[in-house]
């Protein structure tokens, strides 16, 4: 049962056009919340609103969990029932809230980045350089071309980043000249090869 469900749930999320991420995450929790309460068929999932509540209550109390993780886990579960199962969810979710812990962000300074990126060498230092000075996520760096680099203007275009929205930020003066290096560099490597091929 649990697998035919989670089929459906990704085929609805796709429709939708949900990324990959989020659907991985969604059908996580719901697999999670169908282990949860042993879960054999559909009519075992009726009564959606308390069972939503007891698992989150569950998730605060016994398991600890953030806030944002709870609300990523009450996101999954309000979709699941809304648009896989096709069941309104008419009452209020009077979940137990997990509390915030308050804790001290860990910052890296300026010279420990500083060593960090120097103890590094060739693309992945290049990455790592993208990341901190351009402020890129790594999927957006890994998907980054080299028709989005605009070296004239000093800016690279980041598309279908967070919310699948396209985005411009600035490729820093002092990482240009590695990337160009980089990218001219790879141009010279696919031109040798096509000449081989030939």
């Amino acid at each position: 049962m649990s697998s035919r469900i989670l089929e459906e749930m990704r085929d609805v999320m796709r429709r939708h056009h949900y990324s990959i991420h989020t659907e991985r995450s969604y059908c996580d929790w719901v697999k999670r919340y169908i282990k949860h309460f042993n879960i054999q068929s559909r009519d075992d999932l009726s009564d959606g609103e308390r069972k939503i509540e007891r698992y989150l209550t569950f998730l605060a109390r016994e398991r600890n969990v953030a806030p944002s993780t709870q609300n990523q886990a009450l996101n999954a579960l309000v979709f699941f029932y809304k648009h896989v199962l096709k069941q309104p969810l008419d009452q209020t979710i009077n979940a137990e809230r997990a509390t915030k812990k308050v804790k001290v962000p860990v910052v890296v300074t300026r010279d420990e980045t500083k060593r960090i990126i120097s103890a590094m060498s060739g693309i992945h230092q290049l990455v790592v350089k993208l990341l901190y000075g351009s402020g890129l996520r790594i999927i957006e760096c890994t998907r980054l071309r080299v028709q989005d680099i605009d070296f004239a203007m000093k800016s690279l275009t980041v598309r279908s980043g967070k919310g699948d929205k396209d985005r411009i930020t600035t490729l820093a003066t002092t990482f240009a000249f590695f990337v160009n290096f980089v990218v001219r560099k790879q141009r010279h490597v696919r031109r040798s090869k096509r000449r081989r091929k030939c």
